[in-house]
């Protein structure tokens, strides 16, 4: 059948190339999103989660469509599902498609809805998982199922990953896969995965869509202090909680300047456009980049967190007993770092820590970036602009970290790309890990014809690596701690 047109404002445009789009795909996305968010896949953390039933559900629906999966464990119950289809044009690097299947907890007495009954109400699938990201993973499984009834090929290769335990350490998941399968990877250069390409209502009649091409690398921190154990009666110029403190209170007050990556540069320079401003000079000061952000009103959030480094206390252990003053004390620190900006972070946290209390890295990930001038990055963003006219893609690092961290490793350059048409009012980026979780079901069809449209769009990246196994075990600074998370 013909396939539905968005109409935005009274203007209606033809789809061209998506005939292929039949109402089957479009219910599909629904129910795959609900049903997979009635498998409860949480992690909890430590190595305890069961994505299987989830993985199983989505090979069951891959098969079906003739499209071969692989279910691979590390740990049984910790299931990833990885399925290649062949593109139209061998040469052209292969594009990595991958989502998650676990999610955060969530307590059903906080919701209005339970969190677990994928219930569709009034135009909406509620449940955890909705955005974070089941709706996603409906979306490509519904997508390529949909092109092989219709017998449509991608130009270039699509590798599909459905990953385990994105939530914790990704050690069951993508970490897995890198290391131990790096194979099923071959000639990807390119991946998109969760966290971009979701409106942004930034002012009236100003929609934004922000598509992720950067990420900032984490370094969760553990901070120790070591003193003189003692009777909390007496003087002790060597007290450990005091020593913590005066650090940790050092850091959480600690201004980071400004660093400008290339990524949060073109976002200032579209966003300074867009509001009728005067961009940044190329030696921009720190009070010149906060008086721009200043101007920019709300969509000033989507970069005020990408453009320092941060540190940010969280947690904090010492004594037991109130009159006695304990020997050691330790402390949590959130710590994150910009592409190119690794170096100054650590004499910083050492210049901020003093000689009396020491940090060591708990879990670390690398920062990405990703270009911003690509032939994929072009492609997104016209998909997004084609279906809603009138709206802007711009470029947006994340403030966090995903899977494309672990396959950046293998050479992947990732991009954030979920795309939904949400609602003014419709606080996306609250609903993470949040209570009430939801997605309109127009946003998932949205989301298919856009997905659709820049995946068929041609943008075949560059040629395919040679060497994509060796870089599963290069970088020893990007080799996680298994046990700590990185899905934040």
């Amino acid at each position: 059948m013909a396939e539905l047109t968005e109409q935005e404002e009274g203007t209606m445009k033809p789809a061209p190339r998506q005939g292929h789009l039949d109402a089957q795909v479009f219910e599909e996305v629904v129910t795959a999103t609900s049903e997979l968010i009635r498998l409860d896949t949480t992690n909890r953390g430590g190595g305890e989660g069961n994505e299987r039933p989830a993985a199983e559900y989505v090979a069951s629906a891959l098969a079906d469509a003739g499209i071969e999966p692989r279910l691979l464990e590390k740990k049984p119950g910790r299931t990833n599902v990885v399925a290649r289809i062949e593109g139209t044009d061998p040469a052209a690097g292969a594009l990595l498609l991958h989502g998650h299947l676990d999610v955060v907890p969530a307590e059903a007495a906080d919701w209005a809805v339970h969190p677990f009954s994928g219930e569709v109400r009034d135009g909406v699938v509620w449940g955890r998982g909705a955005i974070d990201m089941k709706d996603a993973d409906a979306m490509a499984l519904s997508l390529v199922r949909a092109w092989a009834r219709a017998g449509v090929r991608p130009p270039r290769d699509i590798v599909l990953a459905f990953t385990a335990d994105e939530e914790d350490s990704a050690e069951f998941g993508s970490d897995f896969l890198v290391r131990e399968h790096p194979e099923l990877f071959e000639g990807c250069t390119e991946g998109i995965s969760e966290s971009g390409a979701f409106t942004y209502h930034a002012g009236p009649g100003l929609r934004l869509y922000p598509v992720g091409a950067g990420e900032r690398g984490t370094a969760w921190l553990k901070l120790t202090a070591h003193g003189r154990a003692g009777h909390g009666s007496k003087v002790n110029h060597a007290n450990a909680v005091s020593r913590l403190a005066a650090a940790v209170h050092r850091i959480g007050e600690y201004e980071w300047p400004v660093r400008l990556t290339p990524t949060v540069r073109a976002a200032l320079a579209r966003l300074a456009e867009l509001h009728g401003l005067r961009p940044l000079g190329p030696d921009a000061q720190d009070a010149e980049v906060d008086a721009l952000m200043a101007q920019l009103g709300r969509a000033a959030a989507l970069v005020e967190p990408t453009v320092r480094n941060s540190a940010n206390p969280t947690m904090l252990e010492a004594g037991y007993k109130v009159n006695v003053i304990p020997g050691t004390a330790t402390a949590r620190v959130d710590g994150r770092m910009l592409p190119g900006a690794e170096e100054e972070f650590h004499a910083t946290l050492d210049a901020l820590t003093g000689p009396d209390v020491r940090w060591e890295f708990q879990h670390r990930e690398v920062p990405l970036q990703a270009p911003v001038d690509s032939p994929l990055f072009a492609a997104l963003s016209e998909a997004l602009e084609y279906y809603d006219p009138g709206a802007h893609a711009v470029p947006y690092c994340m403030s966090g970290g995903t899977d494309a961290k672990q396959f950046s490793r293998l050479g992947i350059v990732g991009y954030g790309f979920t795309p939904l048409k949400l609602p003014e009012g419709f606080d996306y980026q609250a609903l993470f890990h949040g209570v009430d979780e939801r997605v309109p079901v127009e946003a998932l069809h949205f989301g298919i014809r856009v997905l659709d449209r820049a995946l068929l769009a041609g943008a075949k990246g560059p040629h395919a690596p040679d060497d994509n196994a060796a870089r599963a075990t290069q970088d020893d600074n990007t080799t996680r701690d298994a046990t700590t998370p990185s899905g934040g």
